[in-house]
């Protein structure tokens, strides 16, 4: 059992700030007007921009917030030991915060380097009995995702290799551009590869500030933005996806993950720790009941995720203003749906807020080149969830080099809107027949967001 200290006083909460780099100093930079987290709204533009506690907190929550961040930070250690014990016996990294680098997202790397696997792999057959209604059928051995790590004495599920193989185009003008797409190679311990029938999909971890806000959203109003059969003719056909929740022990909508295969944060830290890491907790346990984590530490690391704030877009410039008005003309806002509201939640902070997420949180078809051929509850192998693009232009400021799109392949913005397919086609064509002054507007805003 992990025997972390829970409860800060003020000045504990002071102390911690400023030990985990969440000074409340900001950048010099002139504030922004906007405010896309609503009250959750920081104005930071530094490298720790995503690891704000919400600046409306009351001063519990603000201490409850800190409390989950220590717990995001534990690395777990192969049991038994005092501290932090759990891990494995197999794993792809050892806490919370070594995917989610700055609470951002990860690097697209795998193997035994310094950061060990960012990067995971699902897998599933195409027939058989899932696990739970709806859901993937497990692949003997594997289950539903590789763990490509082990702890002392034990044999990881399998070697993980990612290589990239380069995909040149040219924009309307005749530029040339250069995008790549990864190649995976897997190995069973036997040194055999992966049976050609088991269907794979390569996940990069994705950012974890502002969760709490699009937890808020009504469902209601999520469904509303649905357009399954694309009545209105707009060539957008948003689905939302229903999911498996083992605590509700039945189908709920589903709005979090690159698939929305997740119903809400509860049960995405429950499945990272227990997935990721190896770690069973009491919303999933060990065959045999026993739990690593138990429900104090689960429920601070839900509430830190719910409570980050969400950074202030840099001040408008002339540019960024014309690449808005692009964004809103090529078609992008369709899915990157720039107004929200959340409703009630049992922490103040973060109900009834305007917000700027980005996102309407449904599944889109993004087109053959970014499928991944493995369907995902309702999810099928050509959909993915709309990503948030809140705090987007402080991806590479937060850590550089990390990638964009579900599977990191996307080195640029630019680079992950000329991926985009199926329905988002028609805004990519947009984006590579436009003016190079027309791309760098477009760029600038998306990387003032």
């Amino acid at each position: 059992m992990n025997r972390l200290t829970l409860a800060l006083s003020p000045l504990a909460a002071l102390a911690a700030l400023a030990a985990l780099g969440c000074e409340a100093a900001e950048d010099s930079t002139t504030p922004s007007p906007v405010t896309p987290g609503g009250d959750t709204t920081v104005v930071d533009r530094t490298s720790v921009a995503y690891s704000k506690p919400a600046p409306n907190l009351v001063e519990t929550d603000l201490e409850k917030h800190l409390a989950g961040d220590l717990t995001f930070e534990a690395q777990f250690v192969t049991p038994p030991a005092e501290i932090n014990p759990g891990l494995g016996p197999t794993y792809n990294n050892v806490s919370c915060a070594r995917c989610h680098i700055r609470d951002g997202r990860g690097m697209p790397a795998v193997g035994n380097g310094p950061l060990r696997s960012q990067l995971l792999v699902r897998v599933s057959l195409p027939t058989g009995a899932p696990d739970v209604p709806g859901g993937a059928v497990p692949v003997p051995g594997l289950g539903a995702q590789i763990q490509d790590q082990a702890i002392f004495g034990e044999t990881p599920e399998a070697k993980v290799e990612v290589d990239w193989e380069t995909v040149p185009g040219t924009f309307g003008d005749g530029t040339a551009y250069a995008l790549r797409r990864p190649v995976l190679r897997i190995t069973l311990p036997d040194g055999t590869p992966l049976p050609a029938d088991v269907q794979t999909s390569l996940r990069q971890p994705p950012p974890v500030f502002g969760l709490g806000l699009l937890e808020a959203v009504a469902e209601a109003d999520i469904r509303a933005l649905a357009d399954p059969d694309d009545a209105d003719g707009d060539g957008i056909s948003g689905r939302v996806n229903e999911v498996w929740d083992p605590e509700v022990g039945g189908a709920v909508l589903g709005r979090f993950g690159h698939k929305a295969n997740t119903s809400n944060l509860r049960i995405q830290a429950a499945a990272a720790y227990f997935n990721d890491m190896g770690v069973s907790s009491p919303v999933f346990g060990d065959a045999d009941g026993h739990t690593d984590i138990g429900e104090t530490e689960l429920a601070a690391t839900v509430f830190y995720t719910q409570t980050l704030a969400v950074p202030a877009p840099a001040a408008p410039t002339t540019e960024s203003k014309r690449g808005e008005a692009l964004f809103g003309e090529f078609g992008c806002v369709a899915c990157h749906v720039d107004a929200l509201e959340t409703g009630e939640h049992a922490i103040s902070a973060l109900a009834h807020q305007a917000i700027s997420p980005y996102t309407d949180l449904l599944l889109h078809d993004m087109g053959d080149d970014l499928a991944d051929g493995r369907p995902d509850f309702r999810a099928d192998g050509r959909e993915w969830r709309t990503a948030p693009l809140w705090g987007i232009g402080l991806t590479h400021t937060v850590l550089p080099y990390s990638g964009f799109l579900h599977d990191g392949r996307a080195r640029t913005l630019d680079e992950a809107i000329l991926w985009h397919g199926g329905e988002a086609e028609k805004a990519r064509e947009a984006f590579r027949n436009a003016s190079a002054t027309d791309r760098a507007a477009l760029m600038a805003f998306l990387l003032s967001l």
